[in-house]
């Protein structure tokens, strides 16, 4: 069930299919080294995505970045359903950024949000398209779900290889 709706009103009566993405992020300590994986879905068609950023990041950043990257690899405008484990983006989505916008961006206690940077890049990556928000149970043997989480796993190892920032996209079928 759709806890909320975001985007151009009645794109989805004319889309023929939605593109579904799964979400997930992780991070080897807390804050330190992380990763995100992403699963598109368009039909018969399916990606996978994962980055990761070897500077010190948190497990909420990553979890950011997922739907963020995802949506920002769409070529047009979509009906999209995007589901996520986690409960900051789901309660970000659907309760507090809409007030955060309307206060300038501070919280109710008028302090400045944290990771505005990504929220602010959310908002603008989801604007063009039609976005359910679904929330699942991690680690609860969803099959998407869990192959997200094994992409943000392979994010936080490549973040430990190499000096990747969480920008960088990596095709799972190319690398």
């Amino acid at each position: 069930m759709a806890e909320t709706v975001t985007g151009p009103v009645g794109i989805f009566a004319r889309m023929e299919q939605v593109v579904e993405i799964y979400t997930d992020g992780a991070c080897s300590g807390n804050p330190g080294p992380g990763g995100w994986g992403a699963v598109l879905r368009y039909g018969a068609h399916e990606r996978d995505l994962f980055g990761g950023e070897s500077s010190a990041t948190t497990n909420n950043r990553m979890e950011l970045m997922a739907p963020i990257r995802a949506l920002e690899t769409l070529k047009r405008p979509s009906a999209v359903r995007i589901y996520t484990d986690s409960t900051y983006v789901r309660n970000g989505v659907l309760s507090w950024m809409t007030k955060w916008k309307a206060n300038g961006w501070l919280t109710s206690g008028r302090q400045p949000v944290k990771n505005v940077d990504l929220w602010q890049r959310l908002d603008a990556a989801a604007a063009p398209h039609q976005v359910e928000w679904h929330w699942v149970k991690g680690h609860a043997g969803h099959p998407e779900n869990e192959r997200a989480d094994r992409l943000a796993v392979r994010g936080v190892r490549a973040a430990m290889e190499s000096d990747l920032r969480a920008d960088v996209v990596h095709d799972a079928e190319q690398a």
